[in-house]
Parts: structure tokens; sequence; C-alpha cells
């Protein structure tokens, strides 16, 4: 939700209280280095009195602070234990204590954060007292979910702008039986492309990443202040682009599943950018596209939807003829185009067919795969219907 604050008055005074509280996780997070004391009531009976004296926090925003330094340490030794942070950055992040910047976001629970749904205001506490009546706007479908929030809800600065993020937990609707998989093969030339022949083509994208990266270089090459403002004004920009898209392509993919009562077959594209040998020139293209954040976009929906998602192994689903199943290297003629060494079939890579695409080609080889990873249990699979 984006927060509307009436005057500078109200800014400035969030403002201060998101540069208190980060303050003080910072002092927090230094104790709990030294000490070794990272369990949150442990922490607390060192940090409490300090927090609220030397910051002017509030009792509450100074557990939730604690609660924020403890969460933080937690979330590292998870990355270290999985193996998310190795060699200069493992080192890195074990010699020195964690810290927070200054307009981090900063936790609030119901005693300091009070909605108004009917009004569509929050009460706020800030180190300079309680705010009142601060308008926030959001689309209908979040103000119908805003009606079951419970818990925190996350005060965050970004872009000179206010917002809030509140976690709303929702009933996991069952899951239904698939009648049959809707394979999705993810790629960068076209960025989903389904074994019912929807492209899904990433030409757009690709057109607005060169035209960010010339102007970019261009800005950067000025030097000047008035090209360091307009470089912080595109900032994040191309990721917010990408976010949309992605959010597009995963609504048409799970829509298109559950009108059609099937389930989701995806790849499992772990890893993808060390095990892929990319030329120069497409490096850049692979690295750049979050395919792991489509991959999640397609599994929430699907999971509010009760549509089955499943993850196949993805070797090999370019080479392989989607009619004989004959696999070898050369049968992948070109990027867009599959003709099968053993059979003959001539179709496109990625769906199969020509002027009128049949399902084929990589997605319907993941459909394939995903029905043999359902029957045997493969998967955690939840309960259906």
């Amino acid at each position: 939700m984006k927060l509307l604050p009436r005057s500078a008055y109200d800014a400035d005074a969030m403002a201060a209280t998101l540069r208190a509280c980060n303050r003080g996780a910072c002092v927090a997070s230094e104790v709990a280095f030294r000490t070794g004391k990272m369990r949150r009531n442990d922490l607390q009976d060192e940090v409490y009195y300090r927090l609220k004296d030397e910051f002017d926090l509030g009792a509450q925003a100074a557990v939730r602070t604690v609660k924020k330094v403890v969460d933080a340490y937690n979330t590292l030794r998870g990355n270290i234990r999985n193996g998310h942070l190795t060699g200069k950055a493992l080192r890195k992040a074990e010699s020195k204590p964690i810290g927070f910047r200054d307009d981090a976001a900063q936790p609030f629970d119901d005693r300091m954060l009070t909605w108004n749904l009917d009004e569509r205001t929050v009460s706020v506490w800030t180190v300079a007292g309680r705010i009142k009546g601060i308008p926030f706007v959001c689309s209908p479908e979040a103000l119908k979910l805003l009606a079951s929030r419970k818990g925190e809800s996350d005060l965050v600065f970004r872009d000179g702008e206010w917002f809030l993020i509140a976690t709303i937990d929702l009933p996991e609707p069952p899951t239904a039986e698939p009648v049959g998989w809707l394979g999705v093969d993810l790629g960068i030339v076209n960025i989903a492309t389904t074994s019912d022949g929807l492209i899904l083509s990433g030409r757009r994208v690709e057109r607005y990443r060169k035209r960010m990266r010339a102007t970019v270089a261009k800005l950067q090459a000025k030097k000047t202040k008035s090209a360091r403002r307009r470089l912080k004004a595109l900032r994040r920009r191309e990721a917010r682009f990408a976010t949309d898209t992605n959010h597009v392509i995963s609504k048409t993919i799970v829509t298109t599943a559950e009108r059609t009562s099937r389930g989701i077959a995806l790849e499992d594209l772990k890893g993808i950018r060390q095990r892929v040998t990319a030329k120069k020139d497409q490096r850049y293209r692979l690295h750049s596209w979050a395919f792991a954040q489509l991959g999640s976009f397609v599994g929430y929906k699907a999971l509010r939807a009760g549509v089955a998602v499943v993850h196949v192994d993805p070797r090999n689903t370019s080479r392989q003829c989607s009619e004989c199943w004959h696999t070898h290297r050369t049968n992948r003629v070109s990027q867009a185009w599959f003709a099968c060494r053993s059979c003959g079939s001539v179709m496109h890579a990625d769906h199969g067919g020509t002027s009128r695409p049949k399902a084929g080609g990589g997605s319907r080889n993941i459909a394939h795969r995903a029905d043999a990873v359902w029957q045997r249990g493969a998967v955690n699979r939840p309960s259906t219907v």
C-alpha cells in the first residue's frame, strides 16, 4: 500500500523513525556479534534499555528492532548452512556484524500501526509521537485482502515514496488432480512457450533493455549533477519492468491451466547460470532475466488457484523429438527450428509445428515428463480433490 503523507512533517517524522530504529539495530547487531547472544530474549536483555535511552524508541519499537536483528542473523546462518555464501562472500559475512541502512524497512506490529480500512488511513507510531490519519491507496483486491490481515506490516521508503507492506495469510485451497499437463519452456528469445503453442516473446523486453543500457551509458559518461539525478530516477526501473512482465506471463500461464483443469510443468532451472556456457554477447541476456522470479510467481498464483505445479529435469528437452523421443544434439538445427534425425519431423524448437503449431518441441517434452514425476511421487504432493 502506498502512503500519502499529508505534510512534510509527517514524512520527516517517519524518516526519523526509520533512522532511529535502524541505527539502534546496528548497535544491537554489534552486541550480538560480539557476545554471541543471538536469541531474542538474550539479546533483548542486553540492549533493550539502551535502545530506549539512546535512540528514543518506545517499548514496542525496541522489541521489534531486536527481533529484526535476530531474524537477520537467522537468515545469514541459513544461507551459510545451505551453501548460498562461499569463498570471499562467506569470509566477509562472518568477519563483521550485520549492518542496516538508515532507510531500511522497519516492521510495525498492531501496537505501533493501526489500520482504518473504511477511511483508508493508518495511524503510525513515530519518534515524534503517533501520527493519525495518514491516507493510503491500493487496488480494490488488496483492500479486500487487508480485511483478513494479522501480524506485522513493514514501513518502507523507496525512491522518495512511502509504502506499507502487509503480510496476509490465506487458506490454502485443495489442489485439483490434474487432467494432463501444460508444459512451459522458459528461454531468453522466447521468455515462455507453452505446449499449446502459445509463445510469450522476449522481443519487447530485449528492446527495452537495450534502450535502458544505452541511456545509462550516456548519462554515466556526462558525469554532471543533472545526469546523476537522472540516473537515480532510472534506478531499478528495468527491474520493475521485468517484474511486471513476469507477473503478466505467470498470470497467463496459470489462467490457461486452471481453465483446462491441467497442471503446470516447469523446468527445474536451479543453477542454470553455472551449468550453461554462453558466448560473450549472450552472457548479459542470460544473467539479467529473473527465471527464478517467474517460477515463484507461477508457483504462488497456481497455489491460490488450486493448480498443481511440478518441476522436471531440463536436460535435453530441446534436443529430444516429441514425436519419436529420439535424442541427439544435432536435432536442434538452430535456436528456432528442430529437425529429428530419426523420424524426420520438422518443427519449432520450443513448441513444434510451422504455420499452424501443434503441441511439441521442448514444451511438449516437459509436459510429458511431468506426468511421470507426478505419478511416481517425486514431489511433495499436496492434498488433492
